[in-house]
């Protein structure tokens, strides 16, 4: 249950009471601000290898290399005060050419841009006025040959700086420390040929990397150097991909550039060799609260540009900055929000497991909806608030978010009224598709069921959250293989079959809960929280025996465990479930799964609902306890299955239907 304060844990129990439900719009996207792009510059410029790069004054600095046929010159641009009516087609030549890749990075008032050119020099040149005026080439270092196809840099902020280039299967560091630079060092991954590399400094070096695996399959990773935040200093994490095509297949993924503005977003490229080829770029966020480490991405989005070589990205201020050599975006990167309150004509609210949806009444008659007002928009986020009037003022429980899916104008017998329709983050689970294949714990112990569940749940910006879980869902490691095409609901439901656990979605999370009979009641209804109907039932199990099969490599040998409800048999005799799966390696992980549906039996065995005044805080699969003398209850502990709300201001209602378990 959402924590209330107390004031209005009183309103909603008094025997009178005035609601107060707050609605607003935002532009967010599974709480994160939806970056809404303009194009301010549509160049000549050719397509190639390219950088950029804010430093401190919010100037904008840019480098490109023109192609082979023109030299692989490499050029500079800084736009002061960059804006609509900036000019971003004036280059400096450096007067350097057959150059092989670049980047850039800032911090302050330096700015540094590198690059590689076909001698294996890697070279850099340097500005301590925000990239007004430029030092002298510097040569730091040699690359062990030409065949480099990613560059990146990063300032920290003590000062220091790393580059990090792929050079063939491998990625090489040279670090800037106290003003020297130290000798570059190899990382200790096994790949093929890499294609691109983007890193941001945040406690580490976080980079994103793109490539071949030793199998010839193309991957996007992300990967730690440390710095002693995450990971220790000198060493790296694990390779973690987060995109993955077939060698045999068409697709390959390159180019990467990525900036933190609030969330780590990349962008990179996908490219198809196939009938319609395309370069397509490609972006995607880092969930919100998750760790780099973690890995956690939103599922890659296209973005409507050809390109063979990538967007760079940056920010500044309240704007994020993208680049090509021949364009330049800008978008705001602040929530905007509309409060939809004080017109709201009525709110209905359904909460259940796996799903959850949202219809509000606007009152319209006026036509001030006519047109949306910014941000509401198809896409954007409404966060629901109710609460009541209390003698602190208007209290709300915040928290619960959806997804703007629909508009609808209604105007009948002189009244006029906008419809919006929302679903919350299982509206976005059910529409997702896997559209590359995963597979996990073939042949190691690479990821729990949990740590799965996290994956997928990225992919539409959920994050996972823990109330409570079982040992079952943080050491089960399955061999589990998702397909493109895989739907995530079909996912996740298989997921959780495999585990006693539940998931519920509020808001921007998922929350994982481990149901257990002794879970404490969270809350009382009758004498203090008045109930104004109920329906109690008490019914069988749909099933009272489980019986397991799985297969044991050491012995070679087919595992069966059965597990019983005895006391649903004696009266209503055996009502089976097979189950095969050769994941189940012991006779304790078959007892486990048998458990699992078994308790899921029992929790779906007692029915019911009440009917009452609306509390602010319930949720789902919270246990309550229920007093009702006419029922024969007396602090009976239920769990909740199910919340219907209602706001009818109108009509004088606001009430919840709250769905009933056993526990």
């Amino acid at each position: 249950m959402r924590s209330l304060t107390a004031t209005l844990l009183a309103a909603q129990k008094g025997a009178s009471h005035s609601p107060y439900v707050k609605v607003e719009a935002t532009n967010r996207v599974a709480g994160v601000v939806r970056l809404d792009w303009e194009r301010l510059y549509n160049g000549t410029e050719d397509d190639y290898f390219h950088a950029m790069t804010m430093p401190g004054d919010g100037s904008l600095i840019r480098a490109r290399i023109t192609p082979p046929a023109d030299g692989r010159k490499l050029y500079r641009q800084r736009v002061a005060n960059p804006g609509p009516s900036s000019d971003f087609s004036t280059w400096t030549y450096t007067n350097q050419y057959n150059c092989v890749v670049v980047a850039a990075a800032s911090l302050g008032a330096e700015v540094s841009i590198f690059w590689i050119n076909s001698s294996r020099e890697i070279r850099c040149i340097k500005s301590t006025d925000y990239g007004v005026n430029w030092g002298s080439s510097e040569l730091i270092d040699y690359s062990p040959t030409t065949a480099i196809y990613g560059l990146a840099a990063a300032y920290k902020p003590n000062g220091d700086l790393a580059i990090f280039f792929a050079d063939q299967f491998t990625l090489y560091v040279k670090k800037r420390v106290g003003g020297s630079w130290q000798s570059k060092s190899a990382w200790d991954k096994t790949t093929g040929n890499l294609s691109g590399v983007a890193v941001v400094y945040d406690a580490d070096w976080n980079l994103v990397v793109t490539g071949k695996d030793t199998a010839g399959n193309f991957k996007l990773w992300s990967l730690i150097y440390g710095d002693g935040g995450d990971v220790t200093a000198g060493t790296w994490s694990a390779l973690k991909e987060f995109a993955s095509a077939p060698s045999e297949g068409d697709f390959e993924y390159h180019r990467a550039f990525m900036d933190k503005p609030d969330v780590c977003r990349c962008f990179y490229v996908e490219s198809f060799a196939g009938t319609e080829s395309y370069n397509r770029p490609f972006w995607s966020y880092s969930v919100p609260g998750a760790k780099f480490l973690d890995s956690l991405w939103h599922e890659p989005v296209p973005f409507d540009l050809s390109s063979g070589y990538g967007i760079a990205m940056a920010h500044y201020g309240d704007y994020g900055w993208l680049s090509t050599p021949f364009g330049v975006w800008r978008a705001s990167l602040l929530e905007q929000s509309l409060d939809l309150t004080v017109d709201v004509v009525s709110l209905r609210q359904e909460t259940g497991q796996n799903q959850g949806k949202l219809t509000v009444e606007l009152r319209n008659d006026d036509g001030r909806y006519a047109s949306l007002p910014s941000p509401m928009s198809i896409g954007c986020q409404l966060a629901v608030s109710p609460g009541y009037v209390t003698s602190q003022g208007n209290e709300v429980s915040s928290g619960q978010t959806l997804t703007l899916e629909a508009c609808e104008y209604v105007s009948s017998g002189g009244k006029a009224s906008l419809f919006l329709q929302a679903r919350d983050g299982w509206g976005a689970v059910d529409v997702w598709i896997a559209r590359h294949q995963f597979r996990w714990n073939k042949a190691s112990s690479e990821m729990s069921v949990k740590q799965i569940l996290e994956f997928i749940l990225a992919r539409v910006g959920l994050t996972l959250e823990v109330k409570s879980q079982s040992s079952v869902i943080t050491g089960y490691y399955p061999d589990f293989a998702i397909h493109s095409d895989n739907r995530g609901d079909i996912i996740v439901r298989k997921l959780l079959s495999f585990v006693p656990d539940v998931l519920f979605v509020e808001g921007n999370k998922a929350y994982l809960v481990n149901p257990q009979s002794s879970d404490a009641s969270v809350y009382s209804y009758g004498p203090a929280h008045t109930i104004f109907d109920g329906r109690y039932r008490r019914g069988a199990w749909r099933l009272n025996r489980v019986q397991v099969e799985g297969y044991d490599p050491v012995g070679d040998e087919k595992i069966l465990k059965d597990t019983f409800a005895w006391s649903q048999i004696a009266s209503l005799y055996d009502r089976l479930n097979l189950m095969e799966d050769r994941n189940i390696d012991t006779v304790a992980k078959a007892e486990q799964r048998g458990e699992a549906y078994l308790r899921k039996a029992v929790i779906e065995s007692g029915g019911g609902t009440i009917r009452i005044p609306f509390n602010c805080g319930q949720q789902l699969y919270d246990v309550i306890d229920i007093t009702d003398s006419q029922a024969g209850l007396s602090a009976e502990k239920k769990r909740v299955l199910g919340i219907t709300s209602v706001y009818q201001p109108l009509r004088g209602e606001y009430e919840q239907r709250l769905v009933l378990g056993a526990v």
